[in-house]
């Protein structure tokens, strides 16, 4: 089971599902942002050189539900978390009227999608957080739809929004954890301004890392500020930050809290113990760490995936690289890493 792969949602057909009288906010949202891709101001997102790389952009799986179940069978894949390819959250907020209605506009392009075999296409829904009445009200809509998964932004703070310490945010938690479905957070580009003119073609290798481990302040601000005491149950799924730097991560925290006395007055575990207990973590290739690492980890907060299609992904081998790269992993521990993680936080019926 891969706990991140992609769909490629179209704009025309999010507005196919949205009132005429919407399209024009729409499309100037949508302008507004550059087609609702995350860039920042300056930079190139991607450099080029990616060709020839083992990637499925640009494959009919990308947008067509069918065609991604017959890339899923060639690759070994039983079942796929699906993300959007753009964040609507992004840009629906810039919407003067009719968000509340796009938004809905949007997860209903992605309910399209998994109607191909929903319980093989687990697609994950996108809540607004600009407005949080009508965030709770979507969560609630999705999960009468039936829908497993859902997808808030990592840094409220691009959209000009609290960040998640706030307690603005405790309702919306509150409805999460009501359901049951876990709050799923992808990465993307960390709100740092480093390259200040065009990215160069190597900075890619300078960001990309640095976008995966500053996921951290997230985590941060979720354990520290005591949203897992006042939500037990509340389950989060980050994604793609990988695993191999965590231990480290906890262990500093860890210390912070129990050796040099730092100010944690909202939280009487150690951080590491709520990180056990409502964070997973999903990561696409590293050997190292599912051989060294797993039990600094979590091995029961691990969940692999194949990023399908995007440059990083294993298919169409991924059969063949799990074995490699779990080899002489106990069976159970490989089971639970390779899927069945995903399946208790998601809440599946397989």
């Amino acid at each position: 089971m891969s706990s991140d792969s992609h769909v490629r949602l179209t704009h025309e057909g999010v507005k196919d599902r949205l009132a005429t009288k919407f399209h024009s906010d729409y499309d100037q949202a949508v302008d507004q942002v550059g087609g609702g891709v995350a860039t920042r101001a300056g930079q190139n997102t991607m450099p080029p050189g990616f060709e020839g790389v083992r990637h499925a952009i640009g494959r009919a799986g990308n947008i067509d539900g069918h065609e991604r179940l017959k890339d899923m069978d060639q690759d070994g894949v039983d079942v796929e978390v699906c993300y959007c390819e753009f964040s609507a959250f992004r840009y629906l907020y810039l919407m003067k009227d009719g968000w509340r209605e796009a938004t809905q506009a949007f997860n209903d392009s992605l309910i399209a999608f998994g109607e191909a075999d929903p319980s093989r296409l687990v697609v994950s829904y996108q809540i607004p957080i600009h407005g949080i009445d009508v965030a709770v009200e979507e969560v609630h809509r999705v999960a009468a739809l039936g829908g497993k998964s859902l997808q808030l932004p990592v840094y409220p703070v691009e959209l000009g929004a609290p960040d998640y310490y706030d307690r603005v945010y405790d309702p919306l938690w509150a409805a999460i954890q009501e359901t049951g479905l876990p709050a799923c957070f992808h990465i993307g580009l960390a709100p740092i301004d480093y390259f200040q003119d065009e990215m160069p073609q190597f900075g890619q290798g300078c960001i990309q890392p640095m976008s995966a481990m500053f996921t951290s302040v997230q985590y941060a601000n979720f354990i520290l500020s005591g949203i897992f005491v006042r939500f037990p149950e509340l389950k989060t799924v980050w994604v793609e930050p990988g695993v191999g730097w965590i231990p480290w991560w906890l262990f500093i925290i860890d210390q912070m809290k129990t050796v040099t006395n730092y100010p944690f007055n909202e939280i009487d575990e150690r951080p590491s113990f709520y990180f056990n207990r409502n964070m997973s973590v999903t990561f696409i290739h590293e050997p190292f760490a599912v051989h060294k690492l797993r039990y600094d980890i979590g091995v029961e907060n691990m969940m692999w995936s194949t990023d399908y299609p995007h440059p990083a992904c294993t298919w169409p081998d991924s059969r063949e690289l799990v074995n490699q790269d779990f080899e002489g992993i106990p069976v159970d521990e490989r089971e639970l890493i390779l899927s069945g993680n995903a399946i208790r936080v998601w809440n599946l019926d397989l």
